[in-house]
């Protein structure tokens, strides 16, 4: 039977650390690390997503601040909100809540983060510095998918890995970040030919592309370690993209859902804060 890897108790652990980071240079820094979230409109699964970062955030001492406007709010609002954020020194890093209402342009607001500031790791200028190799705030998820990896004792080097999705917000990232320890990545989507020969010949798969039970137990590798980014709600339970009974069977180690990924994210949010926090103070 797989290792079921705890999700909750390594985001707790990073937690933990982050906290004593934060009492340890706060005195001598002279304010906490500081946390902005943009929050447009009111989307239930948004609205619960800010609210756990913000409790995450209290929960280790830092300074956490919610923008929230009307799902009416203009685009010169929403820039207004991130322009207010990127000048305000109290905060070190922030991030948009997405999805935005349908009139407002992503990638317009997106663009406009100081990618100093960037706590997603999303801004295309730390796109390209995660792609040249270069030091910067990396993407929340696929980092939080890195630390799952570890906690696994996963040999990376040479090991064969197959990324289903290929978002920049977790599939290109994940791809970039695998490679980066060496291992040989595919990247597959809707259009890949053979879905299940190319996770078959897998020794680690990342499922990111939320559909619920597309990735089927039986194409799982004996022995491969399954993350499972997947956040799908069927019958009003949350499920993944990996059928999850099936696969637990024949890997060696896998993320449940929920419990698996989620809690990393929202870790690796405050870790990309607090290290901003450091950087921009002389820590």
């Amino acid at each position: 039977m797989a290792q079921i890897l705890d999700g909750k108790a390594l985001a707790r652990d990073l937690r933990a650390q982050l906290k004593t980071e934060i009492e340890t240079h706060k005195a001598r820094l002279g304010r906490a690390p500081g946390l902005a979230v943009v929050l447009v409109g009111d989307d239930p699964a948004s609205a619960t997503y800010v609210g756990n970062k913000e409790k995450a955030a209290a929960e280790i001492g830092m300074h956490g601040e919610v923008i929230r406007l009307p799902a009416t709010a203009t685009q010169g609002e929403v820039i207004a909100a991130v322009q207010q954020l990127n000048a305000d020194p109290a905060i070190d890093g922030f991030i948009v809540q997405l999805p935005l209402p349908s009139h407002i342009d992503e990638a317009a607001v997106l663009a406009l983060i100081d990618p100093d500031k960037d706590a997603d790791g999303l801004h295309p200028t730390n796109l390209g510095r995660l792609l040249a190799g270069i030091p910067a705030p990396r993407p929340c998820t696929p980092v939080g998918v890195m630390r799952l990896l570890d906690l696994a004792k996963t040999q990376l080097k040479g090991a064969r890995a197959v990324v289903v999705g290929r978002s920049e917000i977790v599939g290109k990232p994940m791809a970039l970040l695998l490679l980066e320890q060496h291992a040989t990545v595919t990247i597959c989507h809707s259009r890949t030919a053979d879905l299940a020969g190319e996770i078959a010949r897998a020794d680690v798969v990342v499922a990111a592309v939320g559909k619920p039970a597309l990735v089927k137990g039986a194409w799982i590798k004996e022995g491969a370690v399954v993350i499972d980014v997947g956040t799908n709600r069927v019958n009003g339970k949350l499920v993944g993209d990996v059928e999850f009974v099936e696969a637990e069977k024949r890997a060696r180690a896998i993320t449940p859902v929920p419990g698996g990924v989620g809690p990393m994210t929202i870790a690796g949010l405050m870790a990309n804060a607090v290290a901003a926090w450091k950087r921009r103070l002389g820590a």
